[in-house]
């Protein structure tokens, strides 16, 4: 709490008015416990007894008996709460903290601090309360959705035995069960997300959504796989799609050293970070979009309740800590809340630039800047890419240091897609409007380049 307040501090307080964190009674204590408890669920706040609804001030007598009567009231609270109360200008000041004990109650109803006024919370509200405040965690939760043992994935199981390093002594049901896994009343839904053959029947919106743009823009799909089966299987999968996406440069020296664009690590511990730590309440799912300067990894729900974007990386509040526990035995995570310090340092290490983080309450998005070459691309073969148990094979893209000119840019673009517009075109290759116009123009007069059918519905060929 800060120090006593000054007449002139409390005068400029009154003018900002009543709000989120302030709160003006004019006289006595009813209702003051809603107010009090109000302002503890929320960001905390002050109440000025003896200020009349319109800012208004009426200095109060007998002070030391209304402190007691609102110190009661705040010990009465469930659990109890310290208030200080301070007298200024006959102006009793009540200070309210922001509870680390959450929620309280009084007469057995919670409330909450909206705007200007203190409301009781109904019942989805005081659910939605505890899984935002981290005081109930979804993922230990029974899923009744899930029907054990019928649909227990006896295959994802043996994958997380492996990766785990458990020996498979005992019954399935005994280990899932010292694990916490398997509850009483069923599968939780940690166990759902790890051991489903198809995750999005038991776990709506748990699927991994991997796209491919064209250009800068989500308006062309250019390929899109959609990963449904249990998370260890969906995480090998998203990797090896960003794996056979993007570009590979090659580096000679002793030996020949392969360096993916982005660095593959921070790549991967953003994937699973993104897995680990969404809100699986929320529809939609985890989704990894490639875009032609980019990568974007974005998972529903935003930040945990009471985490901001200044805390991420030195405060750890996760919201998943028993799926996080598995993952850790897999070997997937390590400490919790150390993730994007090592992206950081890998992105450093690589000397490619850090990603960029935003959130709100429904999203959570982390963006690599894919690396800009300035110059064209060839292919330079197939190499194998192997994770966990799934060899894809990937054409390797490498830069070669030769400038290549906007209107052999353009002429690759129409060689793709005969029926491009031009604002696509420059949108595909980075160029501007006018500069695909002037190449276009030059390959047309070159005899390189023709427009046939109608200006509507038309294609372009390329004559050579």
């Amino acid at each position: 709490m800060s120090g006593r307040m000054t007449p002139g501090e409390l005068e400029a307080l009154i003018a900002v008015g009543e709000g989120t964190m302030l709160e003006f009674k004019r006289s006595g204590t009813a209702h003051l416990g809603r107010e009090i408890c109000a302002f503890a669920n929320t960001l905390g706040g002050r109440i000025l007894i003896g200020v009349d609804d319109s800012g208004q001030p009426h200095p109060l007598q007998h002070l030391n008996a209304l402190r007691s009567e609102i110190q009661t009231i705040a010990r009465n609270l469930e659990p109890p709460l310290m208030v200080e109360c301070d007298e200024v200008a006959g102006i009793l000041v009540v200070r309210v903290p922001e509870s680390r004990h959450k929620p309280h109650s009084t007469a057995g109803k919670f409330y909450l601090r909206e705007g200007a006024s203190s409301q009781q919370m109904n019942r989805d509200e005081i659910r939605e309360f505890f899984y935002r405040e981290g005081l109930i965690y979804f993922d230990e939760k029974a899923n009744d959705r899930f029907r054990w043992p019928d649909d227990f994935y006896e295959e994802a199981f043996a994958a997380f035995l492996e990766a785990g390093r458990i020996t498979p002594a005992l019954p399935a049901e005994t280990i899932l069960r010292n694990l916490g896994l398997l509850k009483p009343d069923g599968m939780s839904y940690a166990g759902s997300l790890l051991f489903s053959r198809h995750v999005s029947r038991f776990v709506p919106g748990a699927a991994v959504n991997c796209s491919l743009f064209q250009g800068r823009a989500t308006t062309r799909v250019l390929d899109q796989k959609v990963f449904d089966a249990d998370l260890l299987s969906n995480y090998r999968s998203a990797i090896n799609y960003l794996l056979s996406h993007l570009n590979t440069r090659y580096e000679i020296g002793v030996e020949r050293k392969e360096q993916l664009e982005i660095p593959e690590g921070a790549l991967r511990e953003a994937l699973l970070n993104a897995m680990a730590h969404r809100d699986y309440r929320k529809p939609g799912d985890l989704q990894v979009h490639i875009f032609q300067d980019r990568v974007e990894i974005i998972n529903p729900g935003g930040l945990v309740g009471g985490m901001t974007l200044e805390k991420l990386g030195s405060v750890s509040l996760p919201r998943n800590p028993l799926l996080f526990g598995m993952m850790h035995r897999m070997g997937l995570v390590e400490k919790i809340g150390s993730g994007l310090k090592r992206i950081a340092d890998m992105c450093r290490e690589q000397q490619t630039a850090p990603p960029e983080i935003q959130a709100d309450q429904d999203w959570f998005r982390i963006v690599f800047q894919r690396a800009a070459t300035g110059v064209g691309e060839v292919l330079s073969g197939k190499r194998r890419e192997s994770v966990g148990k799934t060899p894809v094979e990937t054409t390797v893209k490498t830069p070669v240091e030769t400038t290549v000119k906007t209107p052999d840019l353009v002429l690759s673009a129409f060689r793709e897609d005969p029926q491009r517009t031009l604002a696509e075109v420059a949108d595909a290759i980075g160029k501007s409007i006018r500069a695909v116009e002037r190449a276009s123009a030059k390959l047309i007069k070159a005899g390189k380049l023709r427009y046939v059918g109608p200006k509507k519905g038309g294609r372009w060929e390329v004559l050579e």
